[in-house]
């Protein structure tokens, strides 16, 4: 017999999910690409969290065998409530993923990262055979850097090496993430700072740049990935 406590059954998502009807909608088109047999990487985010829902009723009612990898606890303990199994990297390299995305421009690049979560994302969507992005329209932009800034995990005793030499390549503004919730700064799953930081100028080798610096885990740039954007 599965066991499941009540703190599980009672998962919501945390907060309030801005454009719901529109990610609702790319939620069910990731949905109908579920086989039964797949492993699939699942992002973080709310549109993440809904294709999961929409994916799980598929499973029901289809009697799917299916696996998954999480990109962060919160999605893990999503994939627990809904009775979805959860392997790891360590097994199993997936099928396909979906994630979302802060901003996608023209050429498919990405800022990731207001969840935290950027270095599994990116490990994952380095080790994924085919990678869907889910966005809706707010998500478009013409230039990465319009509408947010580059999240960058560092390691926390590097973080003023980090600052110096990131001011180095061009950032004109460092903000180390508050957390909501919680005196001080956000910790990741890896316990880990971040911050934020913001170009005038995003170039193509900017994420090599930055990963280039000590102390640096990982940035939220995701240039010339191989990724399918879906847009709702």
């Amino acid at each position: 017999m599965i066991w499941q406590s009540d703190l599980i059954k009672n998962l919501s998502w945390s907060d309030t999910i801005v454009n719901r009807e529109a990610k609702q909608k790319v939620a069910l088109k990731i949905a109908e690409k579920l086989k039964d047999g797949d492993v699939i990487g699942v992002g973080s985010g709310s549109t993440s969290f809904l294709a999961l829902l929409a994916i799980a009723e598929k499973v029901k009612a289809e009697r799917l065998n299916v696996k998954a990898i999480p990109t962060s606890v919160e999605i893990s303990l999503v994939c627990s409530k809904l009775g979805i199994p959860l392997v790891s990297l360590y097994e199993y390299r997936p099928d396909w993923l979906f994630d979302g995305a802060d901003e996608v421009d023209p050429n498919r690049s990405l800022i990731k990262g207001r969840g935290g979560a950027m270095f599994k994302e990116k490990m994952m969507i380095s080790s994924s055979l085919v990678n869907y992005i889910l966005v809706d329209e707010s998500k478009i932009v013409k230039k990465l850097g319009t509408n947010f800034p580059v999240p960058i995990e560092v390691f926390p005793q590097a973080l003023l090496l980090v600052e110096e030499q990131l001011k180095q390549i061009g950032a004109n503004s460092l903000t180390l993430r508050p957390a909501k919730g919680k005196d001080g700064p956000v910790i990741t799953e890896n316990g880990n700072l971040i911050l934020d930081a913001r170009f005038d100028d995003i170039t193509d080798d900017m994420e090599q740049k930055i990963k280039a610096i000590t102390g640096v885990i990982e940035s939220g740039l995701f240039i010339k990935y191989n990724v399918e954007i879906l847009i709702a």
